[in-house]
Parts: structure tokens; C-alpha cells; sequence
């Protein structure tokens, strides 16, 4: 499930699917406390006591049974059985289903990496359609993947492109903007669902601060070139001031 780079005759341009553990839990914690100083450590015991649904994502993407490396959010694996992973997957959908677009992007994140017993990329792509309807860029950014990949749908670079660019917009960057920023700086570097284009490249990369991709399209470029792309990446963030 973990894809780390698009390759481009010899050269990696990064482009990690971080739709996985860490990258999940993170982007829970800096959603729900939208503070990057505190210690991870305190942030999981404060808001594993005060919320439910965290509590519940924390056990099902830390499990032993499923987790895939070891997690550093704790030293220790949780061990769910099979039973306690259907009441928990039970609970998530109830949630889900009465319209929490957070429960809706994480259950289609533990459908598409198998957290409940086996990959379902049709539950999937129906929860982060859900959620992604409700504008989560989190659930947009996977959505893009998924049909970059062909995950469960026809491969379509032109659609995936589309929903990098929403996620993209999202002001402030709780995870899956920056994600989208990146990969959409990719479709403009590779010329993959919108044209070929480098200072649009540029533009997004240093938007996202992707350091290593953001050389590979300066390599391309005039002086002139990353001049205008600096220009624009801070046309947009003047335009895109967090609230």
C-alpha cells in the first residue's frame, strides 16, 4: 500500500502514501488540538480520555494485529481480537453514518489499508466520498490517490489532479492540504492530468515545502522561472491567510 516515489528516468521525485499510522494519527492530533508544541505523548493521553473517537482510532491504527510497523506514538502494541475490532468498527460507522466527516475519512482509511481483516477499496472510496463531500482535505487528498493509483477505480490522473487541487486549498495545513500541495506539484512536474507546467510545480512544492521536489523542477527552470514561481506561492498565501 505504500508507494515512495514516482520515478522519472533516473531520478526519485518523493511522493510517500501516507495513508498509514503515523501519518493518520498525527494529522488527528494537530486536527483536533491545532497546536504543533505540545508533546505528543500528553496529547494522546489528554485527548484519549476527552474523546471517543480518538480513543477508538488510536487502538484500531496502533493494533498489533494490523499495524505494519512499530508505531512511535506508544512502546507498546495494542492487542485487539477480532471481536473487539468489529465493536470498534461498529462504533466508527454509527458515527459515520450520522454525518462526522472525521469518522467518515477514517473509515474509509481502515477499509483501504485492511484494518478491519481485508482491503475494501469500494468502502473506501465510499467514505472518503463522504467526507471529501463535506470538504475534509484529508479525505480529498485520498481520494486523489486512489485514482492516481487505480485503486479500486479506472486509473484517472485528470480526477486525481482535481481532488489534489482541493485539498490543496485548505488553509491552515492539518496534514492532507500540504499532502495535496505536494502531489499536485507532482501532476504539474510530470505533466500527469493537467499540463506539463514547472513554475506551477514550483509554486505548489514550495507551498507544501517539499525541499527535495522543489529542486528537481528548479533544475528545469530559468531564473526568471523560479522568480515568477515565488512570486505566485506568495500571491497565494497572501490570498490564503489562516483565519
Amino acid at each position: 500500500m505504500m508507494r515512495c516515489g514516482k520515478i522519472k528516468g533516473n531520478t526519485t521525485q518523493w511522493n510517500c502514501k501516507n495513508v498509514k499510522s503515523t501519518f493518520l494519527i498525527f494529522t488527528f492530533i494537530r486536527t483536533c488540538s491545532h497546536s504543533r508544541t505540545a508533546g505528543v505523548r500528553s496529547l494522546v493521553a489528554e485527548y484519549m480520555k476527552s474523546h471517543t473517537l480518538f480513543s477508538l482510532l488510536f487502538t484500531i491504527f496502533t493494533s498489533s494485529s494490523f499495524a505494519r510497523t512499530h508505531d512511535p506514538l506508544t512502546t507498546q502494541r495494542v492487542t485487539m481480537s477480532s471481536s473487539e475490532m468489529e465493536v470498534a468498527r461498529k462504533h466508527l460507522l454509527t458515527k459515520a453514518e450520522r454525518g462526522d466527516k472525521q469518522a467518515q475519512m477514517w473509515l474509509g482509511a481502515s477499509f483501504e489499508q485492511g484494518r478491519f481483516g481485508k482491503i475494501d477499496f469500494q468502502e473506501a472510496l465510499k467514505w472518503f466520498r463522504k467526507a471529501a463531500a463535506q470538504g475534509d482535505p484529508d479525505a480529498q487528498f485520498c481520494l486523489g490517490q486512489m485514482y492516481e493509483d487505480g485503486e479500486g477505480v479506472q486509473q484517472n490522473y485528470v480526477v486525481a489532479a482535481k481532488w489534489y487541487r482541493k485539498a490543496a486549498e485548505h488553509v491552515p495545513d492539518l496534514g492532507g492540504a500540504g499532502q495535496g500541495r505536494n502531489n499536485l506539484g507532482l501532476c504539474h512536474l510530470n505533466g500527469l492530468g493537467v499540463p506539463k507546467n514547472y513554475v506551477q510545480a514550483y509554486m505548489w512544492f514550495s507551498l507544501a515545502g517539499s525541499k527535495k521536489n522543489l529542486l528537481y523542477a528548479k533544475a528545469e527552470m530559468s531564473t526568471a522561472q523560479v522568480l515568477k514561481a515565488e512570486q505566485m506561492a506568495q500571491q497565494w498565501k497572501d490570498r490564503h491567510r489562516s483565519p
